[in-house]
């Protein structure tokens, strides 16, 4: 399954987002731009976590100027994040950023938009528009009581006009709020609106136990929908989190696979083996598989088999031993100390034989 395929197709670098193509994973460094060595070993990061697009903040003309040194080095395709100075997204065209985070009434007039524009329409560069709940127009609050979800896309709607006059339509939206159910609301309501492509996410999510949870509900919801062509997870602290929360909940929905897929009992009276553990060490140990697997870590022989049986692979816990099983059909029994051993020697024979 794939995004939704009535979207405009707009490209990012070499990645393609609406109009049906995979949903794209996006994150945003955390590190001082102006600093090379730390923003660059975090975009390999990144990259090597599975980030397909990432995102840099563009405070002032020093960061600017690096960004030419980070599309130089990088492998995946970088946006640059600017407010209210378009001189400095002049700079980040010509450095050859993949993509724009602006939002156009705040750089100025219509003649600045129109500079802009044409020299993001000549480098082949989309521009996305970012509404946060947090930082509507005053007249919006104003007219809508506050920042409601219809404030939010009347504000985004505004933006695209502005680039609309100026016959630039390379164009993806984002509406987000550090509420759930008002993010979700603005996006049902601006994809009724419009066929631009959707960057979705949930602003200010959290840390990384209530963020994730924050924005599986949300994200969850819409990509359910069939809203939203990329998206971020935004998390307090190492963006990689942010990434590997993105592919678990685009996984979970099918949406897109990403290798193995483990899944674990809850345990219960019945379990006697060290079932967090184990499933802690077979998360590490399918870590960099690439095909997409389903490894299944259960509690007990009880049901662990039947529950799991179409699993590839899959362990099921047992007094101080465990059996391996693949397709629910049992074909080991080992102690308990040697399981991780056992499956770690099944898994290749499974990996060969595909």
């Amino acid at each position: 399954m794939t995004s939704n395929s009535k979207t405009k197709v707009i490209r990012v670098g070499p990645v393609a987002i609406g109009g049906g193509n995979p949903i794209a994973i996006q994150s945003m460094t955390n590190t001082d731009t102006r600093d090379r060595q730390a923003t660059l070993a975090q975009i390999k990061s990144l990259a090597a976590a599975g980030c397909e697009i990432i995102r840099l903040a563009v405070p002032d003309e020093e960061a600017a100027n690096n960004l030419e040194y980070y599309v130089n080095n990088t492998p995946v395709p970088l946006v640059a994040d600017i407010h209210f100075d378009y001189r400095l997204a002049l700079t980040a065209i010509k450095a050859g950023v993949a993509k724009l985070r602006i939002n156009p009434g705040n750089i100025g007039g219509t003649e600045r938009v129109k500079v802009l524009a044409d020299a993001a329409k000549d480098q082949g560069i989309p521009i996305r528009i970012g509404v946060n709940a947090g930082s509507l127009e005053k007249d919006l609050l104003e007219q809508y009581n506050g920042p409601t979800p219809e404030a939010m896309v009347e504000s985004a709607l505004r933006h695209v006009r502005l680039l609309e006059a100026v016959h630039f339509d390379d164009i993806v939206i984002s509406l987000k709020a550090s509420s759930v159910a008002k993010t979700v609301r603005a996006y049902q309501q601006i994809a009724r609106q419009c066929n631009y492509p959707l960057h979705i996410g949930i602003t200010e999510a959290g840390t990384w136990y209530r963020g994730s949870i924050r924005s599986a509900v949300g994200l969850g919801i819409l990509l359910w929908e069939g809203v939203g062509d990329t998206l971020r997870v935004s998390l307090t602290g190492d963006p990689v989190r942010e990434v590997r929360a993105g592919k678990e909940i685009l996984q979970a929905l099918n949406l897109r696979s990403f290798g193995a897929e483990i899944i674990s009992c809850p345990t219960c009276g019945r379990c006697r083996v060290d079932l967090e553990r184990l499933a802690d060490e077979v998360e590490k140990l399918t870590a960099n598989i690439e095909k997409p697997l389903k490894i299944a870590v259960m509690g007990c022989a009880v049901n662990g088999p039947g529950e799991a049986k179409e699993a590839d692979l899959g362990i099921a816990g047992g007094k101080g031993e465990g059996l391996i099983f693949r397709k629910g059909k049992t074909i080991r029994k080992v102690t308990e100390d040697k399981i991780i051993e056992a499956l770690k020697e099944e898994l290749a024979i499974l990996l060969q034989d595909n």
